[in-house]
């Protein structure tokens, strides 16, 4: 007890003493690095509006960083700009531009480094390679901020927000467009992406690789590449998302490859070439989910298995269901169907014949991509009637035994 009062008054001793650092364009020996060297724990810096071009600032002490107006700092290729090696750091309201390129250091707006409980807030991050960077961290928050990158190819662009090896952070309301991936995660566990928006991306909107028991939940990836890459993860919550409008040669609104006991609920696969791909991922819930206007609402590959599909609705998709095998391990349950041509004579709500929602004309494009060119055909329909008929090709057992009759979303 007597401890724990003793660190009470540490604590308020030092905030009695902090001081506030004024910082303008009008003193050139003012600058913000003399600033940081000069200022100590939980002090707070004050940049006035104005162009500042200072680069690789190295924070080692609990400060605040807080811009007014709007301040540019201007990094003029010189490398990064903040490198925060201290927890307990704030950095809000700036704009941060024009961190160097490099293909073997990771140049960021804003980098962290084993640190916690920083905050990130309503800063503006301009042609920067990545915007922010977080490496060993844990317990931050990056909140409210803007990014816009112009990299012309993958390789000479970096994330948006990157993090690595990082726990319990929240990353919240963000606006990321044009860098690599807007958001990555890799060794990430415990952390909560959500009501961010990611458009535009060279490659993918949000892409995490070994994050287990993360969340993300009402963002919208928009126009990217691909919409989000999951892969190698468990215990994934992934719930009313937007995957709109990802376009193009292996470009899907959700990919999953090796994926364990997670969820997928409440989201809407808008227009894409692929709604959702699933490639070796298991015993996953996709419940409540919109897919609609797709190229292919969901490509299920053979190994993946014991996922359940329940009340989801399929509207006016290409291919509801593809697949890559004549066998089926997976549970399709209680979805709607608009391709769906049976009938409920005794009114429950559900069909009385069962929905084959994977098409002979789709495994013929599953085995030949140029059987494209047949598509909305004549003989297509013959085919797809036929095989309904008497199944041969498309998995028998892939089957939804009672497809709602009306909209269940």
């Amino acid at each position: 007890m007597l401890r724990f009062l003793v660190f009470i008054l540490f604590l308020v001793s030092s905030f009695l003493s902090a001081k506030i650092i004024k910082i303008n364009t009008g003193n050139e020996q003012n600058t913000i690095a003399s600033a940081i060297k000069n200022a100590s724990d939980y002090d707070t810096i004050i940049v006035s509006r104005g162009r500042y071009t200072e680069s690789n600032l190295i924070i080692s002490k609990k400060l605040r960083m807080i811009g007014v107006n709007d301040p540019v700092i201007d990094a003029a290729k010189g490398g990064s700009i903040f490198h925060v090696r201290s927890s307990g750091v704030t950095i809000r309201g700036f704009v941060l531009i024009n961190t160097t390129v490099s293909y073997t250091v990771e140049n960021s707006a804003i980098k962290i480094e084993n640190a916690d409980s920083c905050r990130i807030e309503n800063n503006q991050f301009k042609n920067n390679f990545f915007g922010i960077y977080l490496l060993g961290a844990a317990n931050c928050l990056i909140k409210g901020n803007r990014f816009v990158s112009y990299g012309k190819s993958e390789a000479g662009s970096g994330n948006g927000i990157h993090l690595w090896k990082c726990r319990n952070i929240t990353i919240e309301g963000n606006r990321i467009q044009g860098h690599r991936d807007g958001i990555y995660l890799e060794f990430a566990q415990n952390c909560l992406v959500k009501d961010n928006y990611s458009s535009d991306n060279r490659r993918y909107g949000m892409h995490f690789m070994f994050s287990n028991s993360c969340t993300y939940e009402h963002n919208t990836f928009t126009g990217n590449s691909a919409g989000v890459a999951v892969m190698f993860t468990r215990y994934v919550n992934m719930h009313n998302n937007r995957f709109e409008n990802n376009w193009g040669t292996g470009s899907y609104g959700l990919l999953l490859k090796e994926i364990y006991n997670s969820t997928i609920s409440g989201n809407t696969f808008n227009n894409n070439s692929v709604g959702l791909y699933s490639e070796g991922s298991n015993k996953i819930i996709i419940e409540n989910n919109i897919f609609i206007k797709n190229g292919w609402a969901v490509r299920l590959m053979a190994n993946s298995m014991d996922n359940v599909f329940r009340n989801n609705d399929f509207l006016m998709n290409t291919f509801e269901i593809s697949t890559n095998s004549t066998q089926n391990f997976n549970n399709f349950d209680d979805n709607y169907w608009s391709q769906y041509k049976g009938y409920d004579l005794n009114k429950d709500g559900k069909g009385d014949i069962p929905h084959h929602p994977v098409s002979l004309y789709s495994i013929l494009v599953e085995k030949n991509s140029t059987a494209l060119l047949l598509l909305r055909s004549f003989l297509v329909e013959i085919l797809n009637y036929s095989e309904k008929v008497f199944p041969i090709l498309t998995p028998e057992k892939l089957v939804d035994n009672s497809p709602s009759m009306s909209r269940i979303n």
